[in-house]
C-alpha cells in the first residue's frame, strides 16, 4: 500500500516504517494520523513482519502536530452548534488521535523508534507508545504543548512517567525545555545513543533483526505481559501471565530452540497467524 506520509519496506521479517516528509519537518498532518494506525494494523494483521522499526528522514524526526490538523471537522464546529455537543465532538476527536498512537501498543510485534534531531510535541506522544527508543547524539525531546499554552493530550503525560523519573517528566512538562540525547539516555528514555543518523538506523535494524530471530509468539507474549504489568499490580500481572501460559505455551518453539542448539543451527519458527476481521469471514 502507498502512503503519503510514510515509506514501508519489509525485509527479513523486519518492517521499516519511515516518515518521508523531511522538507515539512515530518509534521503530523491529518493523513499522518490516518496512515500510521492503518499501516501498523495492516502489518499486525498480515503477520509478515515480526518487528517494526519506526524512523524518519531529514534533519528532524518530527516537529509534531501540523497546524492544519486544527482546521476543519472536529476542531471547527458549525457556528450554530450547541456548546455541549461541540465539546463532545472535540473529545471524540482527541480520543481518535490518541488511538493513532495506541495502535503501536496494541500491535502483536514490538515497535522500535529510531530518533534523529528534534522530537517535538506529538513526536513525544508517538515514541512514548513504542516498545523501545534509540537516538542519534543530535536528538532532543520537547513537550512542546506547554510552550503554546496547552496540555499534552495524546499520551505523553500518561506514558512518559512510566519510562523515566516522574519528577523529570513534570519539569519538562511544566517548562517545555529541551531534553538532549545524552540526558535522555541517563534518564532511561532511550536505550542507546549513536553518533549519527546512519549509525542509528544500522544499530536499530540490528536489534530488530535479533528480535525477529526469536519466537514471534514468545515475543508477543512478553509484550502483552509487560504492557499489562505496567498498568496493574504485581499480583494481577502474575495472574495474567499464568493464564497466558496455560493457553499459549504449547512447547513447540521451545523444542525447536533445543533442537537447533543441539544441531548447531539457528532456530526456525512459524509466523503468527494472519488476523481476519470477524465481519469478513
Amino acid at each position: 500500500m502507498t502512503y503519503t506520509c510514510f515509506d514501508l519496506e519489509i525485509e527479513h521479517k523486519v518492517a521499516h516504517l519511515r516518515m518521508k516528509r523531511p522538507l515539512e519537518l515530518n509534521t503530523m498532518t491529518r493523513a499522518f494520523y490516518r496512515e500510521l494506525p492503518e499501516a501498523v494494523r495492516a502489518l499486525d494483521a498480515e503477520a509478515k513482519a515480526r518487528v517494526i522499526v519506526l524512523s524518519s528522514t531529514g534533519k528532524h524526526f518530527t516537529a509534531g502536530m501540523d497546524l492544519s490538523v486544527f482546521a476543519g471537522e472536529g476542531f471547527v464546529p458549525p457556528a450554530s452548534a450547541e456548546v455541549g455537543r461541540v465539546r463532545e465532538t472535540l473529545r471524540r476527536t482527541v480520543l481518535e488521535l490518541q488511538d493513532s498512537f495506541s495502535a503501536l501498543e496494541h500491535a502483536r510485534m514490538p515497535v522500535l523508534a529510531a530518533i534523529q534531531g528534534g522530537c517535538v510535541g506529538g513526536g513525544v506522544d508517538l515514541i512514548s507508545a513504542c516498545d523501545a527508543r534509540y537516538c542519534s547524539k543530535d536528538a532532543f525531546f520537547v513537550i512542546q504543548e506547554i510552550n503554546v499554552g496547552m496540555v499534552a493530550d495524546l499520551g505523553t503525560l500518561q506514558r512518559l512517567p512510566r519510562l523515566m523519573p516522574a519528577g523529570m517528566v513534570r519539569e519538562l512538562a511544566y517548562t517545555g525545555r529541551r531534553l538532549p540525547a545524552a540526558r535522555a539516555r541517563e534518564l532511561g528514555l532511550v536505550n542507546e545513543v549513536w553518533d549519527d543518523h546512519a549509525a542509528l538506523i544500522a544499530g536499530v535494524m540490528q536489534i530488530a533483526a535479533e528480535i525477529a530471530e526469536r519466537s514471534p509468539l514468545a515475543v508477543y507474549g512478553s509484550k502483552e505481559a509487560l504492557n499489562y504489568s505496567r498498568d496493574h499490580s504485581v499480583a494481577d500481572g502474575l495472574n495474567q501471565i499464568a493464564t497466558w501460559q496455560t493457553g499459549m505455551f504449547q512447547g513447540a518453539d521451545m523444542m525447536e530452540c533445543f533442537g537447533a542448539k543441539a544441531e548447531k543451527r539457528a532456530p526456525v519458527f512459524e509466523d503468527l497467524l494472519p488476523l481476519k476481521s470477524f465481519s469478513s469471514v
